[in-house]
């Protein structure tokens, strides 16, 4: 099946890096520019083998064009001493999870990321919603009855927008009360450039109110 999907791949990206006829070498920024095109794109982790296939190179020169690009982006330019911090490191970097590469915006950015998906485009959720996304990404997999009880409201009209969003998802079923129990999902985690939730903030800083969520006791509600 994954041979299946990289040869498709190879495929579809063929008319667009080889279809002209002009080296990949040839074109602007070379083979980076190519691979960084491809990442900008890429819905989940693409592999060195799958770069190579599309690129027709080398698997070992690809990999070491993506340990640059990664080094790079972290700031990184070969001359000085090298910080945990670099100044120049940018805002986006180039991360090997799940077997593959992709590009996320960087960590530290994580509250000015979700500043802007979750409230600062034109449709944005309201505080309720955005409290109760909160509560469920840090309290996950959780009921509604529990969302509620956390939140002192009822949070059934809240939990269909963020279902609706796609931001959270039903995961599973409570086996000893047969309630749906939700979590966030993998568009919620792109949007705030996360590769999982424990990757996730504080939450105090963000939604002042639910600072104790963390020492929540589950079973008083």
């Amino acid at each position: 099946m994954r041979r299946r999907r990289e040869h498709g791949l190879a495929e579809e990206a063929e008319a667009v890096v080889d279809g002209d006829g002009i080296p990949v070498e040839q074109r602007p920024g070379g083979l980076r520019g190519a691979i960084e095109a491809i990442l900008m794109v890429a819905e989940r982790p693409v592999t060195d083998e799958q770069l190579a296939a599309v690129l027709e190179r080398p698997t070992a020169r690809v990999h070491e064009v993506l340990v640059e690009l990664q080094r790079e982006y972290d700031g990184y330019t070969g001359v000085g001493p090298q910080s945990t911090e670099p100044p120049s490191a940018r805002g986006f970097e180039l991360r090997n999870i799940a077997g593959g590469w992709r590009i996320f915006s960087r960590k530290h950015f994580a509250s000015v990321v979700a500043a802007f998906v979750l409230d600062g485009q034109s449709a944005r959720l309201s505080q309720a919603a955005l409290e109760t996304l909160a509560v469920i990404a840090y309290r996950q997999p959780v009921s509604r009855a529990r969302v509620s009880a956390i939140r002192g409201v009822n949070v059934d009209s809240v939990v269909r927008t963020l279902l609706q969003r796609g931001l959270v998802v039903e995961m599973e079923t409570d086996p000893e009360t047969g309630a749906v129990l939700y979590g966030t999902t993998t568009v919620f985690l792109e949007r705030l450039g996360l590769g999982s939730v424990d990757e996730l903030p504080r939450i105090a800083p963000h939604l002042p109110g639910l600072e104790s969520l963390g020492e929540y006791d589950e079973t008083t509600y």
